[in-house]
């Protein structure tokens, strides 16, 4: 079993791709598609089973249920080998973006790693994550 994606909602669908592809690294897939019309939402590949979904506000949900982020989505976790996170860890700074927490010894999926948590521009909670014993 593994996680196949993760969807995220945006108030611009532009500003979310940019970020998580020029700060983050993620690929963007389906963007120009998205544009022209043929597919409803983009996409951004995080490894080859797994991918973040980019919801336009328009696919939000039923009338009334409108709303910037859901309140039950706490954070999520990018795994990374000790120099991508490194390397993410300088970007995400030099970029200007707030470290919120971090570096701090945290739990997760393979034990003990390090992590610090930064949100993107719509406010979404990530945490950077890496493990001593390199397993990715």
């Amino acid at each position: 079993m593994f996680m196949d994606h993760i969807v995220l909602n945006a108030e611009d669908v532009d500003l979310l791709m940019s970020f998580y592809s020029q700060v983050i690294g993620l690929k963007p897939e389906r963007l120009e598609q998205y544009h022209d019309g043929t597919v409803p939402f983009p996409s951004l590949r995080i490894n080859e089973d797994t991918i973040v979904d980019i919801f336009p506000m328009e696919m939000w949900g039923k009338e009334g249920d409108l709303q910037k982020g859901r309140p039950n989505l706490n954070h999520f976790c990018l795994a990374l080998q000790q120099n991508q996170w490194q390397a993410l860890y300088d970007e995400v700074a030099r970029k200007g973006v707030t470290i919120t927490n971090g570096p701090v010894k945290v739990w997760g999926s393979h034990g003990y790693g390090t992590s610090f948590y930064f949100t993107d521009p719509e406010g979404n909670l990530i945490e950077a994550k890496y493990y001593e014993a390199e397993w990715i």
